[in-house]
């Protein structure tokens, strides 16, 4: 199993950014999948996550969109309004016991990590 991670960069305050996760040896429409990040200095924190349902951390509540497009078996997370405290590397992974987890201990396969960098 493979995640690639992609998309990230350096945007302004209040700018948007797309994030995708392409999957091979893994079909991210049957698989509880997940957007973590990781700040310096701070522990690797869920972001989004879909299963059966979808689950959103407050912090990116209303500004973050969890999505998957199972032709092209790739998860996106799309995020807006961002703001200097999202300036984290960004992982996508993959859990492949169905069932929403927000723990990152519960996933089993990690992408890279993008760098976002939100400048004020």
């Amino acid at each position: 199993v493979q995640l690639q991670a992609y998309g990230g960069g350096l945007v302004q305050a209040g700018g948007s950014l797309r994030l995708s996760c392409a999957a091979s040896r893994l079909t991210v429409s049957l698989n509880c999948m997940g957007w973590f990040r990781q700040a310096p200095g701070k522990e690797r924190e869920i972001v989004a996550a879909v299963g059966s349902s979808t689950y959103y951390a407050d912090s990116v509540k209303g500004r973050f969109t969890i999505s998957r497009d199972n032709a092209k078996n790739t998860l996106y997370l799309q995020m807006a309004n961002l703001n200097p405290e999202d300036t984290a590397v960004y992982y996508c992974a993959a859990k492949m016991v169905y069932g929403l987890a927000l723990e990152p201990r519960w996933y089993d396969y990690w992408g890279q990590g993008t760098q976002v960098t939100v400048s004020s």
